[in-house]
């Protein structure tokens, strides 16, 4: 068993198709939402015992942590966390509100904004180019491997996600830097929504 365990903060669709990967693959998760403990028992539960239900600062003090809220409620989800010291984020956000409108962010990237209301997190950009049915779908196709985009500033980050995305049974496939490669892969761009398979 793997000696990381991952924290959830949101439970949409993405955040459950992750959470149930992560577990699927040996990962103990540690799983929050805006409603808080209490709201989870159930699918807990069903997840089994690797899975446990805490408060966004629990969640937040994992040694990875989805961010997989939506685009408007980030600022809330994380607001009043401590310093992350370290600790990796994985930003699984496109600027896409409720309506499905894009938001206009000019030349900044998604991930800056994101990065700069998490001091002393080690941001690393993956899942957000692939829809949620994608991401619960088996990764593992008769052609190949269901690819993932990773993009960060922090190697070592990189080296753990992308070890992460191997586990739960996808290609990693890394882009860079998180301006450059988060601009790839950022909703609206080359790289977004593309359903791709690595072959061996």
């Amino acid at each position: 068993m793997s000696p990381l365990t991952i924290g959830f903060i949101g439970l949409g669709l993405i955040g459950k198709a992750l959470a149930e990967k992560s577990v699927k693959a040996g990962y103990r998760v540690i799983l929050s939402n805006r409603r808080g403990p209490g709201s989870l028992t159930d699918y807990v539960a069903e997840l089994g015992p690797l899975a446990s239900e805490g408060t966004v600062a629990e969640a937040a003090q994992a040694e990875v942590v989805f961010l997989a809220v939506r685009w408007a409620d980030i600022s809330q989800a994380v607001q009043g966390l401590p310093d992350w010291q370290g600790r990796i984020v994985v930003d699984t956000n496109n600027p896409i509100l409720v309506d499905g409108t894009y938001v206009d962010l000019g030349e900044t990237t998604s991930s800056e904004l994101v990065a700069a209301q998490l001091p002393g997190a080690r941001v690393v950009k993956a899942f957000n180019s692939l829809f949620a049915a994608w991401i619960e779908d088996e990764p593992v196709q008769p052609a190949g491997k269901r690819v993932v985009f990773v993009s960060g500033d922090d190697a070592d980050a990189k080296h753990t996600v992308k070890g992460l995305i191997s586990a739960m049974g996808f290609a990693p496939v890394d882009l860079g830097g998180l301006v450059e490669g988060g601009r790839l892969q950022q909703a609206g761009k080359p790289l977004a929504a593309l359903n791709l398979l690595l072959t061996n």
